[in-house]
């Protein structure tokens, strides 16, 4: 058994860094783990991110385009305002600047590299508070939250 007392040969479905929320899948299929990983099948992931500041719609447009970091440029992605999610306070809580306001994005990648949201949203100059990631594919959070889970059968 691995160190997180998961059944044998169970594995995560891609990742989440230790500064993020969210949406985890597990499963045995490794089928399943390459089609909603491999970038070639675009699947895409869907994350809720508060960020410092307010982004122009420019701004968000140059996310969508896809940025240059490094020495890749992101693929094309969804990026716009949303309402503040309905989700339980953060522990610990975000850093919290009265004089510099917030706000919530909804990004939708169709690749994930290392930290990408969180690297694309400080390119644009608003930096990442809180990443949750909400879907992936058509599986998403619903009213799963921190150390629930639910058990997904194929065709059910």
């Amino acid at each position: 058994m691995s160190s997180f007392n998961l059944p044998p040969n169970i594995y995560a479905a891609g990742r989440l860094d230790k500064d993020s929320e969210g949406l985890l899948l597990l499963t045995d299929d490794g089928e399943f783990i390459h089609s909603l990983a491999n970038p070639k099948s675009r699947c895409p992931k869907v994350y809720w991110v508060q960020v410092d500041g307010s982004p122009t719609s420019e701004s968000l447009k140059q996310m969508e385009k896809g940025l240059k970091i490094k020495n890749y440029r992101t693929l094309p992605c969804f990026a716009k305002k949303m309402t503040e999610p309905d989700i339980p306070p953060r522990t610990p809580p975000i850093r919290v600047r009265k004089s510099i306001p917030t706000t919530w994005l909804e990004v939708t990648l169709f690749e994930g590299k290392n930290r990408q949201v969180r690297k694309m949203t400080a390119a644009i100059g608003h930096p990442t508070l809180r990443l949750i990631r909400a879907k992936i594919s058509n599986i998403d959070l619903k009213d799963l939250w921190p150390g629930k889970w639910k058990t997904c059968l194929p065709g059910k």
